[in-house]
């Protein structure tokens, strides 16, 4: 799934346009779907061959505190300092940012919230590729969950992961309710853009006012915006 690069006018879509957020040690960026953060192997556009584009007047660029998937939207945090991305790692460590995702999850759910507590790990082959499993011996991984609303036999759920592991929210989704997310090709539904999306991030900090920034649906989520 790929976003238009195309922005009013049809002038380029440039990374500056997409900043919710910015002051002088943090820059949350609304990372579009289809455009990974880190250059792929097999080369092509990504945000680590763009972070010219997230200068805004300082000399260099900004550093990604975390890490969504291609085809995940949405908040994405920058450290526009060393100072500032010291910080902002202690916070990771220690599980103080908040992060909280939309999906479209395939079914519909019954209960209107829970825990997903499923340990993960990396298993792969040279056919079907790398994913994330849940193993027992694997990862602490805890996500938390709550139904928004059900619709066409479909469900819309916020999820907030305690951890941070590698696809957490795809794999317990498909963990916890049996078929994933719509439109994700290796834990969920295949077929159409993948419905997750990184809608709000809080990052506490102690000098400053905490940063609390929400990230619009994009409009492939069509009628789901307007229930978010």
């Amino acid at each position: 799934m790929r976003e238009e690069r195309t922005g009013p006018h049809g002038r380029p879509m440039l990374l500056a346009d997409r900043i919710l957020f910015i002051d002088a040690e943090a820059l949350v960026l609304d990372k579009p779907a289809g455009l990974p953060v880190d250059a792929p192997r097999r080369g092509g556009d990504s945000i680590a061959a763009r972070l010219h584009e997230l200068k805004c007047g300082f000399r260099r660029p900004p550093t990604a505190m975390h890490r969504l998937d291609t085809d995940t939207s949405g908040c994405l945090l920058f450290a526009r300092s060393a100072a500032a991305r010291a910080r902002f790692q202690q916070l990771f460590e220690a599980r103080a940012v908040e992060k909280y995702y939309l999906a479209v999850v395939a079914g519909e759910i019954a209960e209107e919230e829970g825990v997903i507590d499923a340990p993960l790990a990396k298993v792969s082959s040279e056919r079907a590729g790398w994913k994330m499993i849940v193993d027992q011996h694997g990862l602490e991984a805890t996500t938390r969950w709550r139904r928004l609303c059900i619709r066409d036999g479909s469900t819309l759920v916020e999820f907030r992961p305690l951890t941070g592991r590698t696809h957490q929210i795809r794999a317990h989704a498909r963990e916890a309710f049996g078929r994933g997310i719509i439109g994700d090709r290796v834990y969920g539904i295949p077929g159409g853009p993948m419905l997750l999306h990184a809608s709000r991030l809080v990052v506490p900090r102690e000098r400053k006012e905490t940063i609390d920034v929400t990230a619009p649906l994009p409009e492939y989520f069509a009628e789901w915006r307007d229930a978010a």
